[in-house]
C-alpha cells in the first residue's frame, strides 16, 4: 500500500498544474488493487477544504464518491467518510463538519458539542452556547 497525501489527490483531481498534475495522474495509474493507494481521513478532510474553495456541492459530492469507490484506493474509515458524505449531501454544514459528527457518532458520543449554529440545527450536534448544558470534567 502506498499512502497519498492531499496534494496528490488535489492535483489528480483538479488537473490544475502544467507539471504535477500529470505526474500525480501517472502515479495513481500505477496504483492497482494488490497495491493500493491510501487516503488518511486527514487527506480526506483536507482535500474536501481544497476543492470546497473550488468545486461546487454537487462537484464536491461526485468527488468523493469516486474516491470512496475506488478498486485502487483505500480510504482511512470508509464507512465513517460515506456517512459524513450523506450528510454533507442532505444538509447545509460543510464536510468537515460532517465528518467531525460522524466520526463522534461512530465512536459511540451522544453529540457533538459546538458554537456553530449551522451545525446545531444539524441532528447530532448541539449548541453548548445557546443551551445549558451541565458539562463535567471530572
Amino acid at each position: 500500500m502506498i499512502g497519498l497525501d492531499t496534494c496528490v489527490l488535489a492535483r489528480l483531481i483538479l488537473n490544475d498544474d502544467a507539471t504535477q498534475s500529470p505526474i500525480a495522474s501517472g502515479f495513481v495509474e500505477t496504483l492497482t488493487p494488490r497495491r493500493p493507494g491510501y487516503v488518511s481521513i486527514a487527506a480526506i478532510l483536507e482535500l474536501a477544504w481544497v476543492l470546497q474553495r473550488r468545486r461546487s456541492r454537487p462537484e464536491i459530492i461526485r468527488t468523493m464518491y469516486r474516491l470512496l469507490r475506488s478498486r485502487v484506493l483505500v480510504i482511512e474509515s470508509a464507512p465513517v467518510v460515506y456517512r459524513a458524505l450523506l450528510m454533507f449531501a442532505s444538509g447545509n454544514i460543510g464536510f468537515a463538519d460532517c465528518l467531525i459528527d460522524r466520526s463522534a457518532h461512530a465512536h459511540g458520543c451522544e453529540f457533538t458539542a459546538t458554537f456553530d449554529r449551522a451545525a446545531a440545527r444539524t441532528p447530532g450536534f448541539l449548541d453548548i452556547g445557546r443551551r445549558a448544558y451541565p458539562l463535567s470534567l471530572h
